[in-house]
């Protein structure tokens, strides 16, 4: 297996401390865009070899979102597994511990860990906060990575990634899902994130790889489940079903996980 080195840009890596003073003043949520984040080599085989659309597993599809993912790396390219064990790597977490602040941060080898995001024309994820919970595993949800893999990607297509302010009265900052730009970010109420509806060629896509960074559950922790939240523009019409439909889902959570019921959807949505 390569050495870290091998697929993180070095010069990322030395770049430490500039990022952890980034994100600990960013606003409206701590956070970090890095550009030319993997080995330019690594990332293009990464563009390359981004599994095709359909062939992904989940499909989500609603009135909040349409887009596909998965984390079966076992079925993908070589280069993806590589990925994947670098940034999960003992080193890599106690480097993004270090940026973060977080002591102890680290992934697991489940859909809630590492893989794979697409979305083809007219895709979009509505603007949400996620669960900080790995239900299974038990563990806190601390920080999100996203490392985008759009090589020919347009200003046109639109779809950057929306950072909006805790009240949803403001978006505070875009980044646009640029080849090999890699996004940190602590997921809280503070950090509601999403994109607009893309509009791409029918061989483009959005493209990224996700993973997700954990502690154990200790002081501070209070559950929170994804929600979506509506954008201060969106039709009467749209707040009204968005608020209706994730206060039942949150609500029948509550309920079933009240008579033992474990197994429940939690969805990552970016």
């Amino acid at each position: 297996m390569q050495s870290i080195s091998g697929i993180i840009n070095p010069d990322v890596l030395e770049k430490k401390e500039k990022f952890a003073q980034e994100f600990k003043h960013a606003q409206p949520c701590r956070h970090i865009e890095i550009k030319d984040f993997l080995n330019p080599v690594i990332a293009d085989q990464l563009f390359e070899h981004f599994p095709p659309f359909e062939t992904l597993n989940v499909k989500r599809k609603s009135i909040n979102e349409d887009k596909a993912e998965d984390y079966h790396f076992e079925r993908w390219h070589p280069v993806f597994s590589q990925v994947r064990d670098a940034v999960q790597s003992a080193e890599f977490c106690q480097w993004i511990s270090e940026v973060t602040g977080i002591e102890g941060l680290h992934s697991t080898q489940d859909s809630l860990g590492s893989g794979l995001h697409q979305g083809k024309d007219g895709s979009f994820v509505d603007v949400h906060v996620d669960v900080n919970m790995n239900p299974e595993k038990g563990l806190w949800r601390r920080i999100n990575l996203l490392i985008y893999l759009n090589k020919y990607w347009k200003p046109e297509y639109g779809g950057d990634l929306e950072l909006w302010d805790a009240q949803m009265k403001n978006c505070i900052k875009k980044i646009p899902p640029m080849h090999n730009v890699a996004v940190i970010f602590y997921t809280d109420d503070n950090s509601p994130h999403g994109y607009n509806r893309i509009r791409v060629p029918e061989h483009e896509s959005r493209k990224s790889f996700y993973t997700y960074y954990y502690t154990p559950i200790g002081e501070g922790f209070s559950y929170r489940d994804s929600k979506f939240l509506p954008r201060p523009d969106e039709s009467f019409s749209k707040k009204l079903i968005t608020n209706v439909k994730e206060s039942l889902k949150i609500n029948t959570k509550k309920v079933l996980k009240y008579f033992g019921v474990k197994k429940l959807d939690f969805q990552d949505k970016n």
